[in-house]
């Protein structure tokens, strides 16, 4: 019976791997439970108008860690805010009532409390709430079922041109080509992806060039970061990346919510990660003609030169190792000549 030594480290490279593994399912708790544990309205943006008085006692009150009270001159300042996207509602305080203005496209959970809020209000003046929508979700998808699933074909069109093009096209030989073809693929699922949305399921409006060309920059975003970590690091780099975007970013996104709904730190860093910049995006270009979509735009043109960068950096470690190896191996020829030259008779 023949016994194969263990090779030596095995036991701390085991430790290292089940701890690195425990670590990422009890982040992947963190990164679903926690935000949702602690979800609610976190410092939403809502104008209101009405007599300076009641708008005053109306903001003492409210303003706080719930609500980002906001005052305007006019109802219709506030409706122009709400259309823009400046602020996510708006209350109306007038002689005949209390108008609400909602934007349910940009948050469905943010508008439910507004209404609650607008409905309070209303009760303590004994007169009733009218709520106005101003940005909804399209008729043929009324609770915008098809704007939060886009998400998941957005990781998913960052982390398969990784994968399949990796296997295709190994190597350091591949690089070049992985990274062309997962900008390539970028531009056709994005414009098919976005096709889909707004004229299959009719889930989006606004100007289909600009709504593709945000579906684009995501999936390029999170595409060139994956192979970037991926040529860097190997599978390690291939892992982190697929952890950041679908473990960390999907929760982190508020697509389905609206990033008002989740803790504050928890928002801000999913506004930081491809995931949620690509869903901010494409709401903004969706729904409100592009206004609030510079910055995550940014942030995804951010995330595609890091990606470019890191895959640059890998490429010229590979030509060097290249290099060295050719002269390694120039070398060891021309010595074995020089020995075969010293061994023959004279």
């Amino acid at each position: 019976m023949s016994h194969h030594p263990t090779p030596p480290g095995t036991g701390r490279k085991l430790t290292l791997v089940v701890l690195g593994l425990a670590a990422l399912i009890t982040g992947m708790l963190c990164a679903f439970a926690l935000p949702s544990l602690h979800s609610g309205p976190h410092h939403v943006p809502v104008g209101v108008t009405g007599p300076a008085q009641a708008v005053e006692a109306f903001q003492k009150k409210v303003d706080g860690p719930t609500w980002d009270i906001r005052r305007y001159e006019t109802s219709d300042a506030v409706a122009s805010a709400v259309k823009s996207g400046d602020v996510s509602g708006g209350l109306a305080v007038t002689p005949h009532g209390v108008d609400v203005y909602t934007a349910t496209a940009g948050g469905p959970s943010a508008t439910s409390a507004l209404t609650a809020l607008g409905n309070g209000v209303a009760a303590q003046k004994n007169t009733r709430a009218t709520v106005h929508e101003l940005v909804p979700f399209t008729q043929d998808d009324p609770r915008g079922a098809g704007l939060t699933a886009a998400l998941m074909p957005m990781i998913f069109g960052g982390i398969f041109p990784a994968l399949i093009l990796g296997s295709v096209f190994p190597g350091h030989s591949g690089l070049r080509i992985r990274l062309t073809g997962a900008l390539l693929f970028s531009v056709v699922a994005g414009a098919a992806v976005t096709a889909v949305l707004q004229f299959g399921t009719h889930s989006i409006e606004g100007n289909y060039g600009l709504t593709a060309l945000g579906v684009i920059l995501g999936m390029a975003a999170m595409s060139t970061v994956l192979l970037g970590l991926q040529a860097r690091l190997g599978i390690a780099g291939f892992a982190l990346g697929g952890a950041l975007m679908m473990l960390l970013g999907n929760p982190l996104s508020g697509l389905a919510t609206g990033p008002h709904w989740l803790p504050n730190g928890w928002a801000a860093a999913g506004q930081l990660l491809p995931p949620g910049a690509s869903g901010s995006l494409l709401r903004a270009n969706a729904f409100f003609g592009g206004t609030g979509g510079g910055f995550p735009a940014m942030v995804l043109g951010a995330w595609v030169v890091v990606g470019i960068g890191l895959a640059l950096l890998a490429d010229r470690r590979g030509r060097r190792s290249s290099g060295a190896h050719s002269t390694v191996v120039a070398a060891s020829g021309a010595v074995e000549d020089e020995d075969r030259e010293l061994a023959s008779p004279a």
